[in-house]
């Protein structure tokens, strides 16, 4: 009888546990599946703006990444491989400008990000981004060039200097971030990705995971948050970022980052000195492997993000629209979507952020780049891709 009670006690206890597991199972799908109602419940009952465009392919590409515009109306497209082009609308012409570095091509690495100095004119100056390969593995790294287009037809690369690295070089190959971009008193700014490490995030020992601002040689800028927590530190502006990937100002030069998230939790952030964006020990997703992260309103010590998508857009770029053209779209964030295949309108002046249009682009969106004539450039993502045009309809 004693056996009998012994044995029917460990069959509750099992059998309660069972549904304690089952219960806690159901609690941890059903927490993101909760995330995603509610994110796009909020995307969805926002007022909504129906902005008409037209668009145009202009040229084709392979595998672009970023794009800069230049005064007489061409533009210059990386291409991830290693390649630099020159493409004029006008003549539908495309040029490969010679002599840019090797680059460390594989898993999301490549040539990056190009911007122009502010005194391009005058001194020919611009910047790209790319990942290389050094001891202990990968990282990218930011080069100042002279850029010759004097020769139309042999348009190449001079004195070239490398002013920044991501420090350490880690193993793998992705969450390089290195989107770079000036302000308007010329200090450079570059994102740089926690390379899928997590805790570089928060360590002031490295410059991953983390927003930086630099003078235009690459040396730390004097007004930065951590000048007096050693060379490192002193490039940061701010940090606790993931894969930041779009950098863009707003009309009241304030700078804002859209950043992917991991299994949910893409954020628009407002760029504030010295803060620390929570990454990787808050964030609106979670793990991969479906590990929990805690969410940003668990921990009011980290800056919560402005507006956060579940499901995610997969953001790849950012611009704010100064032009005419779209006049619905004026001073609003436009957001390149990878995963989405769309371009992401967000009222960054509403109370709270929020999205009021989304183009559905039927591919994956790489960059985006508005031009002199109120017009926007579109990179598609991927082999093949187009460099397409958005016209007012």
């Amino acid at each position: 009888m004693k056996i009998l009670r012994l044995s029917m006690f460990a069959t509750v206890i099992l059998t309660s546990s069972l549904i304690l597991m089952a219960c806690n199972a159901q609690t941890n799908s059903s927490k993101f599946e909760q995330k995603a109602a509610a994110e796009t419940a909020k995307t969805t009952s926002v007022s909504r703006i129906n902005q008409t465009y037209q668009v145009k392919t202009i040229a084709q590409v392979n595998e672009p990444w970023a794009m800069a515009a230049l005064k007489d109306g061409r533009v210059l497209v990386t291409e991830r491989k290693g390649k630099l082009k020159l493409f004029d609308p006008k003549t539908k012409q495309q040029v490969e400008i010679k002599g840019l570095p090797t680059v460390a091509y594989g898993g999301q690495g490549g040539l990056g990000d190009i911007v122009l100095h502010p005194q391009f004119q005058r001194n020919h100056w611009f910047y790209i981004s790319y990942a290389e390969a050094g001891q202990g593995g990968y990282g990218a790294v930011v080069v100042r060039g002279e850029l010759d287009l004097s020769d139309a037809q042999n348009s190449q690369i001079k004195h070239l200097k490398t002013i920044w690295t991501q420090v350490p070089k880690v193993q793998g190959q992705g969450h390089y971030s290195h989107r770079i971009l000036f302000d308007a008193d010329e200090k450079l700014w570059i994102s740089s990705g926690e390379r899928q490490k997590f805790d570089p995030a928060q360590d002031m020992n490295s410059n991953l995971g983390k927003i930086l601002r630099l003078n235009d040689d690459g040396t730390a800028a004097s007004g930065n948050p951590f000048t007096d927590r050693g060379e490192i530190a002193k490039q940061v502006w701010s940090l606790g970022h993931r894969n930041p990937l779009g950098l863009a100002f707003d009309d009241k030069s304030q700078l804002w980052s859209v950043e992917m998230g991991p299994k949910g939790g893409d954020e628009l952030n407002i760029i504030i000195k010295g803060e620390n964006y929570g990454y990787p020990v808050v964030s609106n997703g979670d793990h991969y492997d479906g590990t929990d992260i805690p969410d940003h309103d668990t921990r009011t010590e980290f800056k919560a993000p402005e507006i956060s998508w579940t499901p995610v857009i997969s953001p790849s770029s950012l611009i704010f629209y100064t032009g005419n053209q779209f006049p619905a779209w004026k001073n609003k964030a436009l957001i390149g979507g990878l995963s989405s295949k769309a371009i992401v309108i967000v009222d960054t002046e509403m109370k709270p952020v929020i999205e009021v249009q989304r183009l559905k682009m039927q591919q994956r969106i790489r960059g985006l780049l508005e031009v002199e004539d109120g017009s926007i450039c579109v990179l598609e993502d991927g082999e093949n891709a187009r460099l397409l045009q958005l016209t007012a309809q």
